[in-house]
């Protein structure tokens, strides 16, 4: 176990946050409730980025960039979403600051400064891309619009969690407009598959797929399709949403075309996201006791080579090897580090990297050198393996494949194990109070009842999985007649 790091089993929290520091990923910053991604944390996040940019790519969408301030009229123009952001809103007033004529030290707010329209720091973007939509808009010749956006937005969180909730976070947002319903039907669907399948491809994370209630719907959409993804504290987190708007922000901004037969009508559209709150379920799906575990396809660093020796001399042998082998793993497509940094021991640097998650250690020492061997440690299992020399550079690059698949698997058969059927409230209360997991169970489809549960449990319903077969039953908590079961689970 890591020094300073809580058992999982004993403070999950302490040991969450503890990780995020020791491994150097992120840090509380000097603006309440902001973070500082610090460079290791935004290695793995420019990987995640990287490797969405280019799936968004391939499904035929731009990227394009939008102002952060969205003026208060704009963003009052489709009531639903902005009703349902009103409450995190940050909200620029003035534009200056000047001295305090009192103490000179002193800035404060300029009052003739103030601005003519007050101005909403972006929770989401929606109003101000519609507003320029319109204007790109005439024709079904124009259509579709398939935009991403890499950005910051700001929702006023009270209580804050690195990475899972802060003030301020990074994030992507998709915003289409389509000529026909089923065209942006199509496109929510689509996008809701492309992270399922980064999540499971390259965080080795395994999710749920399935719609959002009414309640837990996003503002402004006629449907929400989520996935759901189960962490190790039998917690559920929101991995990513996508949205079918309808014509609901087109009308709000007036946003028309002309058909094919000149016809006017309402523009569809979409919208979706995924942001930093990925690293926070990356955390919690792999990682230990000893530290971070990093699924080899997200890690900046997917093999450390560290040296043993004793003397400048020793140094200079070890490193000829070392450097042969980084050299023939980077060839093959890998990430290598060769740490040969004096000021620190080797001991320390085992720690660093267990702690840092980094998938594959090779340690060669002096006796190595005599014995034409090497060792290799993996991350995952912390298992150690001597081996010849001449075999580590493909026995490695193989690991990689292999590394990624284990956490996979190791992670649906967690998720098998902790999703859970019940048929009568007091098997639900049970569960959730003591287990924990999903929980798989019949609602009678009212908002009211779906309210109830939660004040009852602090659960709430994570999704109508797309594969929910229609089964007759009866809500868990009324006994009201329901036609098929739901995902219930305490969620982040």
């Amino acid at each position: 176990m890591a020094k300073g790091l809580p058992k999982r089993s004993e403070d999950f929290s302490g040991w969450y946050n503890e990780l995020v520091g020791m491994a150097d990923l992120a840090e509380n910053s000097g603006v309440r409730g902001c973070m500082v991604i610090k460079p290791y944390g935004f290695a793995i996040w420019e990987k995640m980025q990287d490797q969405l940019d280019r799936m968004f790519k391939e499904t035929g969408h731009q990227n394009a960039y939008f102002p952060l301030f969205v003026p208060k009229s704009l963003f009052e123009a489709e009531e639903k979403n902005a009703e349902g952001f009103a409450k995190e809103c940050a909200v620029v007033t003035h534009y200056r600051l000047k001295t305090d004529p009192e103490d000179a030290s002193k800035l404060i707010v300029d009052p003739n400064a103030k601005l003519e329209e007050e101005l909403i720091v972006r929770p989401t973007s929606e109003a101000i891309i519609w507003n320029t939509y319109k204007g790109w808009i005439q024709s079904y010749r124009d259509l579709p619009i398939l935009i991403n956006q890499w950005a910051n937005v700001v929702r006023w969180e009270m209580r804050t969690r690195l990475f899972l909730r802060t003030a301020e976070f990074l994030w992507q947002e998709g915003h289409t407009a389509h000529a026909t319903k089923q065209e942006a039907l199509d496109e929510t669907a689509q996008m809701l598959d492309v992270y399922a399948a980064f999540a499971e491809n390259f965080m080795a994370m395994p999710v749920v797929k399935g719609y959002k209630t009414e309640n837990e719907r996003f503002a402004g959409a006629d449907d929400t399709y989520c996935i759901e993804a189960l962490m190790q504290d039998g917690k559920a987190l929101q991995a990513g949403t996508s949205h079918f708007l309808g014509q609901n922000f087109a009308k709000a901004f007036d946003v028309k075309f002309a058909d094919k037969d000149g016809k006017q009508d309402y523009v569809w559209a979409t919208s979706w996201g995924v942001s930093t709150r990925l690293m926070g379920a990356l955390i919690m799906s792999h990682s230990d006791d000893y530290g971070l575990v990093l699924p080899p396809k997200l890690a900046p660093i997917q093999v450390a080579i560290v040296p043993i020796y004793k003397g400048e001399d020793q140094l200079a042998q070890v490193s000829e090897v070392a450097n042969e082998i980084k050299d023939a793993l980077i060839a093959k497509g890998l990430s290598v580090k060769y740490d040969d940094d004096d000021k620190r021991k080797p001991g320390w640097k085992f720690a660093e990297y267990e702690v840092k998650g980094v998938p594959v250690r090779i340690a060669i020492g002096a006796r190595d050198l005599e014995n034409g061997t090497v060792e290799v440690a993996r991350r995952d299992t912390m298992s150690k393996e001597t081996m010849p020399r001449e075999e580590v550079v493909d026995h490695v690059a193989g690991l990689m494949d292999e590394i990624q698949c284990s956490l996979l698997v190791r992670n649906q058969q967690f998720v098998k194990e902790n999703t859970h059927e019940v048929e009568t409230w007091e098997e639900f209360v049970d569960v959730i109070e003591n287990k924990g997991g999903f929980v798989s169970a019949h609602w009678d489809g009212t908002g009211e009842t779906e309210q109830q549960i939660k004040e009852a449990t602090k659960a709430t319903i994570r999704c109508i999985p797309f594969d929910a077969q229609e089964v007759e039953g009866k809500c868990i908590f009324t006994g009201n007649p329901s036609k098929r079961k739901v995902l219930f689970a305490k969620a982040y």
